[in-house]
């Protein structure tokens, strides 16, 4: 879009600037009883800290407008000012229009209510009328494509469908600004393709769309303009693809390796004595309103000490309830599942963090929980903060952090405290390709240590470089097990025909119309 023609100003702000003070006296009662655990009940000095310094832009009428930036910079925070959900310290901001945020994937569903009911709780607190919600329900369960879950208990979703779900609601309920906050992290690629489609439909309609999102691929395509945040303030705002270059080229070179280049663990010797993961005919089902649903069926795999397993499949395929298995969250209703080692999950990003509580009383709170000793925490706790990169935030309730500070800070507990086995589920979708890339080190490091990894992840670049091996998935069934190449190879050939054969049929249905 020429921004010429772009006259109106939906969003101005100018030197917009967000404090918040280290050290400070938490009033949770939870922090309290953390603080005495850890014997950290001291009092520390009090240091302010700018989150967002000096932040002036303008959207435009019209126009998807991207914000990327590492882990940390501010995007979150700037998200949370333009939607009136913090109140800057510092500048002004006007906004010409009711905000639509989705922050996360679904961050503000109810798990215990279903997705319906979410749906018009979310639609009501939007002010939303019901009558409205009651127009739209139809076109918002078909577009979500959740099927008979639609009626079903949102702690029964997958990650992907809490996110299909909220963007669905979120964009059929005629916002005016809509933004998106790595709200579409763990959606699969043809999912994502369905959303900028839909996205240029509402800026048609309405105002302006705001992006949130590491994915610069995705932002250089489906944005007019990018804003680039860098510790808090505006680097730069322009073409995308001038933006991208510019941002990819401040990454730090991946440093080289030695000796430390995995490859796909040959097995004909000692399988039974290396056998990590056994898998035999594991099944899960849930009653849904018509018949019985099942999220797993007759899957059967083995996993050996030494192997990074990538699981790849679209939302919905399974794979979510595949680590809910293997970390005894559910309990398979039919066939067998065993374990040889003490299992540590990173199931989404930051999931079993208390909001309430400091990235500090976490650390803590979840080395507890993986039955691990404070003295260990004590030695490895400076380790897991440097690691995470997230700085003077590791005293900030994490409520205040963004997707991706929980991600990193999830990473690095899991990752210094070294468990036997290592499931990461969509953890790192969050993150950006300096993180990633140092993750990557960290997982292939941590081979030398624990008996098996498992990532689930929807990027494939990153299945393809870290791991060894790759299953995929399909309806709860799997549909190849392979070597990690084969597996995303095969993945991208079936989804580029099905794109084909859709396009073709959209392009018959226009051409008869």
């Amino acid at each position: 879009m020429i921004l010429s023609e772009k006259n109106n100003l939906v969003v101005k702000a100018r030197n917009i600037g967000v404090s918040f003070e280290t050290g400070r006296q938490r009033d949770d009662i939870k922090s309290i009883l953390f603080s005495a655990i850890k014997d950290k009940g001291k009092s520390e000095s009090k240091k302010k800290v700018w989150s967002l310094k000096d932040i002036s832009f303008d959207g435009h009428q019209g126009e998807i407008l991207g914000i990327i930036g590492s882990n940390g910079a501010g995007k979150t925070t700037l998200s949370k000012i333009i939607a009136g959900i913090l109140k800057e310290d510092k500048g002004d901001i006007n906004v010409n229009g009711k905000v639509t945020a989705l922050f996360s994937f679904g961050m503000g569903f109810n798990q215990e209510l279903t997705g319906r009911e979410n749906v018009y709780l979310n639609g009501m607190m939007l002010g939303i009328e019901k009558e409205v919600i009651n127009h739209y329900i139809d076109d918002i369960h078909e577009f979500s494509e959740i099927g008979e879950f639609l009626d079903q208990p949102m702690k029964y979703y997958s990650s992907g469908m809490r996110a299909r779900l909220g963007f669905s609601v979120a964009a059929h309920l005629e916002p005016e600004v809509l933004i998106l906050d790595e709200a579409l992290n763990t959606g699969d690629a043809r999912f994502s393709r369905k959303a900028a489609e839909k996205m240029k439909e509402i800026v048609n309609k309405a105002k302006l769309v705001i992006i949130v999102t590491h994915g610069l691929l995705y932002a250089q395509r489906n944005c007019d303009r990018l804003m680039w945040i860098d510790n808090g303030k505006v680097r730069e705002i322009g073409d995308p693809k001038e933006i991208v270059q510019k941002y990819r080229a401040t990454v730090p070179p991946r440093p080289p390796r030695k000796n430390k280049n995995l490859q796909l663990k040959k097995t004909e010797t000692n399988i039974e004595d290396n056998i990590v993961i056994k898998a035999e005919n594991v099944g899960i089902s849930y009653q849904l309103s018509s018949n019985e649903f099942w999220a797993l069926k007759d899957v059967n795999f083995e996993v050996r000490e030494g192997e990074v397993i990538g699981i790849i499949g679209h939302n919905g395929a399974g794979k979510s309830t595949l680590c809910k298995v293997l970390t005894n969250i559910l309990v398979p209703d039919k066939g067998n599942i065993e374990i040889n080692g003490k299992t540590s999950a990173l199931l989404g990003y930051g999931t079993g963090f208390n909001p309430q509580l400091t990235g500090v009383d976490n650390i803590y709170l979840n080395a507890m929980l993986l039955g691990i000793p404070k003295k260990r925490v004590n030695r490895d706790f400076d380790k897991i903060v440097e690691f995470s990169g997230i700085g003077d935030a590791i005293n900030k309730p994490v409520k205040n952090y963004s997707a991706g500070m929980k991600s990193r800070l999830g990473f690095s507990i899991a990752a210094i405290l070294q468990p036997d086995v290592f499931i990461i589920d969509e953890a790192l979708s969050t993150g950006d390709i300096a993180f990633q890339q140092k993750a990557s080190e960290r997982i292939q490091d941590m081979m030398e240590r624990a008996k098996a990894v498992i990532i689930v992840s929807h990027s494939m670049g990153f299945i393809e470089k870290v791991c060894t091996r790759a299953i995929w998935m399909e309806k709860g069934q799997i549909r190849y097990d392979g070597t990690a190449e084969e597996a995303v190879a095969k993945y991208r050939e079936a989804n580029g025909v099905k794109r084909k054969i859709q396009l073709k049929q959209n392009n018959g249905i226009d051409n008869n119309g």
